[in-house]
């Protein structure tokens, strides 16, 4: 079995081949705008049928990419394939052009071809050519025909027709008979130009002579090679039977709609025998050579010749039945006659359309241009005529329509740009309707999905954020969060957040505060001080992970909130070396009188630095009270003999904050008879607004102004000191007169002129000393100059006039021998200020105090 089965495909590949040789080159042919190829049936798999890609004028080396392929309906054998190296088509598995096409006529392979990017539809047509793979064959290999005696010469019997799959000049093309004495052969065309044979009778026949004539009937088709199929006739004479059946007439047209139910009357056949008795009887059969497709689809009723519909007809598989129907008495030597019936199918609207998305290239991009196509749909309607052509819709309400680009085939393409934030997914509604009565629709759904791009940017929630944040927050503590939004979806509405490169006093933004790039939350670096920075900002940017990346900025003001961390500084009274500010009250004072004010600041803000002033010890609270807002300190009462002449104080400053920061200040107030003119520890000045703040230019204006204060008043010293000593060797070498020289030592003025002046003054107790000289000049009479130093300071020395006065009753006269010897002595030092009690550079101006004294001849007790 295995050598011939591999014998018998050798045959066939041979007669492929020389099927080829003679038929030429299968060169592409375009029929209607599409290309059209031949190909014979039965070559092997992977046997060559045409080079699409050079053809359809594609680049082969993008069909891979562009998913070049054959779209085809479901559940259909796909015979055919394309190698996407090459582009050529070839045999996917055998065709048998029988099985294929089971009709007659052309058969044709219908392909669709698609590639996308762009989506392109190409429609080709494969010819299946008939080879002579089959064999005439009757449908018995023997088989008895009965032929009276009495038989006519040129009478002639019908005989069984011999079928062949194959089709064109490969089918049945002629009919031999073996050589006998009695019986000649004529071969007769159908109207389907299939062919059948009838015995002529050429010699009477004489049943006693001989009864049975034995015959070979050979069918021959037209392929190359020839094929044949033989069968044997038995041909039995019998006893005369005087009269045969004869029909109305020799063929019969009949229509029926394709939906006819089963048990239709198809046609009554009528075929009348002269004869009576057994030999008139008739019956009604199908003749040998009826193809069995009209055995299943038709009966006949033997004795009543009514052909009925047996099944179900379909116009859509053949449109046309040819029946034979044979009549025959029932009388010995009966003989057959035979007709024709011509059955025509008439097409009903029996088939709804059918719609087959070929290819949807889906999603789609939300910013393809108008024009682009998103699915190719092939519809098909089995019916013909108005009954087969069909018209396509979409619904109205979607920025899609359907195009034409072959025969019942469309082309879904967009009509207006899209937006996926907008519409992220259409469901297209798509409407076959044919033009029968009553019209049969088809409703098919196609969901295009709508694929995102990057074509918005983030968003954030607020145009910009506020922050408040108390101040001496913990490093790494979270302070807000920024939040954004991106209507895109996937990786283009993935955020990263960051922030913007800036710095802040000098210090990049990024040693200040830090964000999470996942989330926006936002933490501070760095502990934030109220006093040093009170607000800045930055800028958060939101960057999506699209390509290109688009994003967004937004400001965030950050506000450090007072926290009460500094306690009030007192700037006045100042306190010296002690801890203990002294101040001097006349007991002369009346209520009301203002001894002082203290003064203090604080570094806060807000009510942490409202301050309010109270007297929290003393050693008598009648005596003095002070002012909570302003913290003047004025006397209630006057004062009694028995009242102290010493009055401590203890003056608290307290801000409110929550909870309360405060400083205390001590004060020694003594009560004096008369109030000498020396500077109080108490400030007569004003605090600026801007007292808590120091500013260095001001420190330098200041050091500046008292290192010329102090080179001046030192060059003055100097020029008084060379002077004197100048007179003094003018009045040892020159005699000079009192009157004249003023400054030797000893020289004994008249009681008219001008007295020396006293260099040692006392300051009252509790004040500190000024030093001053009195140095006698040739100025108007009665004047003397004097020279004031203050001890805190070198900033302030001036020479003024005062007026000289005789001395008090009182007061010890100078040139006593006690301070005839007494020397000139000016201390060169200059006590620097405490800066541990200074206020902030910008209240140190008003710190410096001019004291400019009316001088006595005396110095102060």
């Amino acid at each position: 079995m295995g050598a011939k089965a591999g014998s018998g495909r050798g045959q066939l590949f041979l007669r492929s081949l020389l099927f080829l040789l003679l038929a030429g080159p299968l060169a592409p042919r375009l029929a209607d705008g599409q290309l059209r190829y031949a190909v014979p049936e039965e070559l092997e798999h992977g046997a060559f049928v045409a080079n699409l890609g050079e053809d359809l004028g594609l680049d082969v080396s993008t069909l891979s990419a562009r998913r070049f392929r054959i779209v085809s309906r479901a559940g259909v054998r796909q015979h055919l394939e394309v190698n996407l190296e090459n582009g050529i088509l070839f045999v996917n598995e055998r065709i048998d052009r029988e099985e294929v096409c089971e009709a007659g006529g052309t058969c044709l392979l219908h392909l669709q071809l698609l590639v996308e990017s762009p989506l392109e539809l190409y429609r080709v047509e494969v010819e299946v050519l008939d080879i002579n793979d089959h064999a005439p064959t009757f449908p018995w290999e023997e088989y008895v025909l009965e032929v009276a005696e009495s038989a006519v010469l040129g009478a002639r019997f019908p005989l069984e027709s011999a079928q062949d799959p194959d089709v064109g000049t490969n089918s049945v093309h002629t009919y031999r008979l073996s050589p006998n004495g009695f019986f000649s052969l004529e071969v007769q065309t159908r109207s389907d130009a299939s062919k059948f044979a009838e015995l002529v009778l050429e010699r009477a026949l004489d049943r006693e002579q001989q009864r049975i004539h034995r015959v070979l009937l050979t069918a021959l088709d037209g392929g190359v090679p020839e094929r044949s199929g033989t069968a044997h006739i038995l041909i039995t004479v019998l006893d005369a039977n005087d009269n045969v059946p004869a029909f109305d007439q020799p063929s019969y047209g009949v229509s029926l709609p394709e939906d006819a139910p089963a048990g239709t009357l198809v046609i009554q056949l009528n075929a009348t025998d002269l004869d009576e008795g057994p030999n008139g009887e008739i019956e009604y059969s199908f003749s040998g050579h009826a193809p069995p497709r009209v055995r299943e689809l038709f009966h006949i009723e033997p004795r009543s010749g009514q052909v009925l519909l047996k099944s179900p007809l379909d116009y859509e598989r053949a449109s046309l039945h040819e029946l034979y129907v044979q009549a025959k008495d029932r009388g010995p030597s009966a003989v057959a006659v035979h007709c024709r019936v011509l059955v025509h199918l008439l097409d009903v609207n029996d088939n709804a359309p059918e719609v087959t998305l070929t290819s949807v290239s889906t999603p789609v991009l939300e910013d393809a241009p108008p024009g682009t196509v998103i699915a190719v749909i092939s519809v098909l309607d089995r019916d013909s005529g108005d009954n087969g052509r069909v018209s396509c819709e979409v619904s109205p309400d979607v920025p899609f329509e359907l195009r034409s680009s072959f025969h019942n085939y469309y082309t879904l393409v967009t009509t207006q740009a899209l937006d996926r934030e907008v519409v992220p997914e259409y469901n297209v509604s798509i409407t076959a309707r044919d033009m029968g009565s009553p019209a049969l629709l088809t409703h098919s759904t196609i969901t295009v999905p709508v694929s995102d791009v990057n074509d918005n940017a983030p968003r954030f929630l607020q145009p910009s954020y506020n922050v408040y944040v108390m101040e001496n927050n913990a490093p790494g503590a979270s302070i807000c969060s920024v939040s954004a939004l991106d209507p895109d979806c996937q990786q283009n509405a993935y955020l990263s957040y960051s922030i913007a490169d800036g710095h802040i006093h000098g210090m990049p933004v990024g040693t200040y505060v830090s964000i999470n790039s996942d989330s926006g939350h936002m933490y501070a670096l760095r502990s934030l001080d109220y006093e040093q920075i009170r607000s800045f900002q930055i800028q958060v940017q939101a960057q999506d992970a699209g390509f290109p990346p688009l994003s967004a900025n937004v400001t965030v003001h950050i506000f450090v909130l007072d926290q009460n961390d500094n306690a009030p500084v007192i700037v006045s009274p100042m306190l010296r070396n002690g801890s203990v500010a002294t101040e001097l009250v006349p007991r002369s004072a009346r209520p009301g009188y203002l001894v002082g004010t203290v003064s203090a600041v604080d570094a806060d803000a807000g009510l942490n630095s409202r301050l309010s002033y109270q007297l929290l010890q003393a050693t008598d609270f009648t005596l003095f009270s002070v002012a909570p807002d302003t913290g003047e300190l004025r006397t209630l009462r006057s004062f009694l003999e028995q009242d102290a002449a010493r009055q401590q104080l203890l003056v608290q400053v307290r801000d409110s904050g929550q909870p309360a920061l405060s400083a205390t200040v001590s004060l020694l107030l003594s009560v004096v008879e008369t109030m000498p003119q020396t500077l109080s520890d108490f400030s007569e000045f004003s605090l600026p607004p801007e007292a808590s703040s120091s500013s260095p230019l001001t420190l330098y204006l200041l050091v500046s102004l008292g290192s010329i204060s102090f080179t001046f008043l030192l060059a003055i010293l100097i020029l008084t000191a060379i002077r004197c000593r100048g007179e003094r060797h003018s009045c040892q070498g020159d005699s000079c007169s009192p009157s004249r020289c003023h400054c030797c030592p000893g020289s004994r003025p008249s009681s008219d002129g001008l007295k020396t002046s006293n260099l040692t003054a006392q300051p009252p107790a509790g004040t500190t000393a000024a030093t001053c000289l009195d140095i006698p000049g040739s100025g108007p009479p009665g004047y003397c100059y004097k020279v004031c130093l203050g001890p805190e300071s070198a900033q302030s020395d001036f020479m003024f006039l005062k007026p000289c006065s005789p001395p008090r009753n009182n007061e010890k006269d100078p040139r006593k021998p006690s301070q005839t010897g007494q020397q000139l002595q000016v201390s060169k030092q200059i006590k620097q200020p405490n800066m541990d009690w200074l206020p902030p550079s910008v209240q140190r101006p008003a710190l410096k105090r001019y004291q400019i004294q009316h001088c006595g001849n005396k110095g102060r007790g």
